[in-house]
């Protein structure tokens, strides 16, 4: 599955998810919450719409209402468990790259190294080195684990 297509499915997910808890919530404040444009929002909502995932009743003259429809209680469903698939997908292979660098790390003499990045990779990082008993340190001297997106590069060795 491409990254494209992953976030295309985790618009519609979202979008789903705010639909259902606020039938009248505008396409605007849909965009703020994705992140998005509000061109964006329409695309995918008549995506959704097509799908039969949606209705759309109009609430006011100007103000419209999207209903979920059991169609679209059943994506919604299908496209949460793919995300938590996705998910622990993600987080096993890290962990593994992350063991293999930790295998060189302790075959070299080490017992310690450095995460060089920040967010959810890098608390992958640092529980596989505890559960591998590798210390988190920032002693430059240590070899360091450079995080790049989902890439994680081995420095420092000699």
């Amino acid at each position: 599955m491409s990254v494209e297509s992953t976030n295309e499915e985790l618009r519609e997910l979202t979008l789903l998810e705010q639909i259902e808890s606020d039938p009248d919530v505008n396409q605007s404040t849909l965009a703020t919450q994705l992140g998005v444009a509000v061109g964006t929002v329409n695309w995918h909502l008549k995506r959704l719409v097509a799908k039969g995932a949606v209705k759309v009743a109009r609430a006011e003259r100007k103000k419209l209402r999207y209903i979920i429809t059991p169609e679209g209680l059943a994506l919604r469903a299908k496209l949460a468990v793919n995300y938590v698939e996705q998910s622990f997908s993600v987080y096993r292979r890290t962990r593994q790259k992350v063991k293999d660098q930790l295998v060189k790390v302790k075959n070299a003499g080490y017992e310690s190294v450095r995460i060089v990045g920040s967010g959810d990779v890098a608390d992958i990082c640092k529980l596989t080195c505890i559960e591998q008993g590798v210390s988190v340190v920032s002693d430059k001297k240590a070899p360091a684990l450079i995080l790049d997106g989902y890439r994680i590069k081995l420095e420092g060795l000699e």
